[in-house]
């Protein structure tokens, strides 16, 4: 069975970084709809990107994945959630295994 580990690093930069320029372009993809089915979002995105380089800081991770400051992000493209949104981002993180 081929696992995560068998990718190499090139490969997985590469596919990384078409999933952060994906997010970039699909604004109607809200974080809080991202959590709901997948349970993580750009914020997490950016979080581990953050935890991995360990360099970075949580502002300078999340302007690298969401193409701009993350305040000025939400300001243009963040909706208020609906509480069926956030019903549906609790069971999913509910999901998520211990290391999220």
């Amino acid at each position: 069975m081929q696992q995560v580990t068998d990718i190499s690093d090139a490969a997985a930069a590469a596919a990384f970084r078409r999933l952060v320029t994906h997010l970039q372009h699909r604004h109607d993809a809200q974080n809080i709809d991202l959590m709901g089915l997948a349970g993580f979002c750009r914020n997490c995105l950016a979080d581990w990107v953050m935890e991995a380089d360990g360099q970075l800081t949580k502002d300078e991770a999340r302007e690298i994945i969401h193409g701009m400051p993350a305040a000025e992000w939400k300001a243009k493209h963040q909706t208020e959630a609906t509480p069926e949104q956030l019903q549906r981002m609790q069971e999913s993180v509910a999901k998520n295994a211990p290391s999220h």
